[in-house]
């Protein structure tokens, strides 16, 4: 007779387990709440009426659906114009910081670049002390970049904390035998990280994508301070605009004050919907190279 194949026993956990488990299924159940009904909270009151929102009336559903909010802000062309000048400084700004922190943290991961102990203190040293807004626009001002669109591109190009996690990712994955290797062939350092470190880094790259990308489409306090031509300004700027012509009442009647008053609280959802919605498309498409990326650069440090 043939022998029956053991069936495996399932390990029985103990009621500390059991009760560990649940413990941990509703911290994250709560969390999961804490995040998901914020973001539902908005889009059901950018898509309420005006009166439901002023009275408390949305706590999770649209009431009185009514997409008046977006209406009023496709009406308005300065919307298109921030749009278009937001896209400019995220794609542009982007490239230009993340070329540059890549030829900045590439240096600093190998052991043969004089001095880069050194450097790399100068550099953590200006994340712990900065010079301030006035000393910083006076630099802006001198370089003649006020009311350009430099002013936003060039002053906070190099982020110091992504430059160390590049140059973490560096040291981790670019061994230095396949530098030394390649000097052998004849290959130059320009070659090389065109070649090799450039294609070996898709997971930093787009780490640095994401994180310059969100802060510069999120960033309004530069152009507030720099730019002075509305049609220089950026989303951002255009939103805070619309909302301040919003609460002014001006000389009109009870009825009237209500009324935009009502409607200056829905346009605050219905901006927050339209600020954040490309930043939503965008991420799930580079998640999995943005958690790669975070994991690899804090091996080494």
């Amino acid at each position: 007779m043939a022998a029956t194949a053991a069936v495996p026993k399932k390990i029985k956990e103990s009621a500390g387990d059991r009760i560990f488990l649940t413990a941990i299924y509703i911290i994250l159940t709560l969390v999961v709440i804490a995040i998901v009904y914020p973001l539902v909270f908005i889009i059901s009151s950018s898509i309420s009426s005006p009166a439901a929102v002023t009275s408390g009336k949305v706590w999770l559903y649209p009431v009185d659906i009514s997409f008046k909010g977006f209406s009023v802000l496709l009406k308005t062309p300065e919307i298109t114009t921030g749009y278009l000048n937001s896209i400019f400084y995220t794609t542009a700004g982007t490239l230009i910081s993340v070329a540059l922190t890549i030829m900045i943290a590439y240096p600093l991961s190998r052991r043969t670049f004089f001095g880069r102990n050194a450097l790399m203190m100068v550099i953590t040293f200006t994340m712990i002390f900065s010079g301030g807004l006035i000393p910083t626009y006076m630099v802006v001002r001198e370089m003649h970049l006020i009311d350009t669109r430099w002013a936003l591109l060039i002053p906070n190009a190099i982020w110091v904390w992504q430059v160390i996690i590049a140059r973490s990712f560096f040291q981790s994955s670019i061994p230095e035998e396949l530098l030394e290797a390649s000097e052998i062939d004849g290959c130059s350092d320009l070659r090389f990280i065109r070649s090799v470190v450039l294609p070996l880094s898709k997971p930093i790259i787009a780490v640095l994508v994401l994180m310059y990308a969100v802060g510069q489409w999120n960033s309004y306090f530069d152009a507030l301070i720099y730019l002075k031509s509305a049609n220089l300004f950026p989303l951002q700027l255009v939103l805070r605009s619309i909302i301040i012509m919003n609460n002014s009442s001006g000389n009109m009647d009870a009825m009237a004050m209500v009324e935009r008053q009502q409607l200056s609280e829905l346009l605050k959802y219905s901006l927050i919907v339209v600020a954040t919605l490309p930043v939503l498309i965008i991420y799930p498409f580079v998640q999995r190279y943005f958690v790669q990326g975070m994991l690899v650069g804090s091996v080494k440090g």
